[in-house]
């Protein structure tokens, strides 16, 4: 009988809200080889949806009584933000049962916090907190580990200095950065120069603080878990779309919000990796239960599908206002495609491990528009390309662009630079399963950033992992 696995973790020791207790505490580089491995069979559910966890807590802080949240995503992304959220007042504890619960003092009544906020890697959590924080009257100052110091803040404190929020920052608008709102925010209506959810999610959570109607315009749709959450916890919010098709948000600032119970499914962007490894090694059938199917998350599905993927979607049903389903995927021989830019997205972070599936295809797969990936945990245009040349695939990178000429076979047998990216980690080791020769990871210890039970989910399917000790 195929093996049935979970992303969530076992219960802590500790009592409730001792989220601390499994997170890793030695942040040393732990090298990872994976090995060419034989049919991967059986049924997992992924951690839940990191974006979704991210602001179960922030609105939960938010809103007046208690917030109920099950399947949180209990990465460190989102411990930060369980921290950060306590640093403004909100009480935040996690029962014995998995389950946490929000206790906040709603819009307007954070608290300063007493020192520094720390959000390490979590690049969604700190820009969309640096809203929150920026429409209160008091000083608030957030850092980052040595990857996300490196990531730019402008496109988010831009907008806030418009709303006469003051900012302290590193030249090139990057952390340590320091905000302090004005007494009275003003409202704002602010285009997107760029498709961007967390500008666009920080911008409106800024303005449930503000008094009167602050608009965002997003000339492309973006993830919308925002919206339909504050839709849920009962702002004033209003979308239209706008004659040339874009999308306008409104929100009025200054209204009590609703505690709600939430229920987070799985994280696409997790599942995409065994969804992958299915198709890439040989024999494999594999079924990842309970993901998120938002229309806004599922280029990638769709990308596969272009490719000839063998993928069924089972199951779908309505889960907390969003859909999710079961997807099955059996391995199947993958063609190149042209990945257009409008897709780029809805698929943003799932273009690492779509690479992997683009050098096991027939033909080249080029992928447009996606320089904003030169600005994530890592520039990850140059670090696929660098990986993949280690391991003996042929790539032309581009300055938004990354194009794979794929083949049936990958010698493999590289080591992989990470550069503190969990999602390059990740997807390099499903490389190692279907390559050669084995494929080393210099660091798998950033993975607990966003998908702490990836390695034991699987191996429960079949994957074959070994500490790399020798590197």
């Amino acid at each position: 009988m195929p093996a049935v696995l979970s992303g969530a973790p076992h219960r802590r020791p500790g009592g409730a809200g001792d989220e601390t207790s499994q997170m890793p505490t030695d942040h040393g580089p732990k090298p990872l080889r994976a090995t060419r491995s034989g049919p991967l069979k059986g049924s997992l559910r992924p951690p839940g949806d990191k974006s979704i966890s991210h602001r179960s807590l922030m609105l939960g802080a938010l809103a007046v009584g208690e917030t109920v949240v099950e399947g949180l995503l209990e990465g460190e992304d989102v411990i930060s933000t369980a921290a950060a959220m306590r640093a403004f007042g909100a009480t935040v504890t996690r029962g014995e049962d998995a389950v946490w619960r929000v206790a906040g003092p709603g819009v307007g009544g954070l608290l300063e916090p007493e020192g520094v906020i720390d959000y390490g890697n979590a690049g969604t959590g700190v820009r969309l907190a640096l809203g929150i924080a920026g429409s209160h009257a008091f000083a608030t100052t957030f850092t980052g580990d040595g990857s996300l110091i490196k990531r730019p803040m402008g496109r988010v404190l831009d907008p806030l200095r418009r709303m006469g929020v003051q900012v302290i920052a590193r030249s090139g608008d990057r952390l340590p950065a320091t905000v302090r709102g004005p007494d009275v925010p003003v409202p704002v209506e602010y285009r997107l120069p760029v498709a961007s959810a967390q500008v666009k999610s920080s911008i409106l959570l800024a303005g449930l603080n503000v008094p009167g109607t602050t608009t965002v315009i997003e000339p492309v749709p973006t993830r919308d878990h925002t919206e339909r959450m504050l839709q849920a916890f009962g702002a004033a919010i209003d979308i239209e779309t706008g004659e040339d098709g874009s999308r306008i948000i409104r929100v009025d600032g200054r209204h009590d919000l609703k505690p709600q119970h939430i229920v987070v499914p799985g994280d696409p962007s997790s599942a995409a990796f065994p969804i992958v490894a299915a198709l890439i090694v040989e024999g494999s059938d594999v079924t990842v239960e309970n993901v998120l199917l938002n229309p806004t998350r599922t280029g990638l599905l769709e990308t596969l599908i272009e490719m000839g993927a063998d993928i069924v979607i089972e199951n779908r049903r309505a889960v907390g206002g969003e859909e999710v389903g079961d997807i099955r995927v059996r391995h199947k021989r993958l063609k190149g495609v042209r990945v257009p830019a409008s897709r780029a997205p809805s698929m943003i972070d799932e273009f690492p491990i779509l690479a992997i599936a683009a050098a096991f295809a027939e033909g080249d797969t080029l992928m447009e528009g996606i320089g904003e990936m030169r600005v994530k945990e890592s520039d990850r245009i140059a670090a696929i390309a660098a990986g993949l040349v280690a391991n003996g695939v042929t790539v032309e990178e581009g300055p938004e662009s990354l194009l794979v000429h794929g083949g049936a076979e990958v010698p493999g047998g590289g080591l992989v630079a990470t550069r503190l990216d969990h999602r390059i980690a990740m997807s390099f080791l499903i490389l190692g399963l279907a390559a050669e020769k084995p494929v080393t990871v210099d660091d798998a210890a950033t993975i607990a950033t966003s998908f702490p039970a990836f390695q034991g989910l699987m191996t429960g399917l079949g994957a074959r992992f070994e500490e790399a000790t020798d590197g």
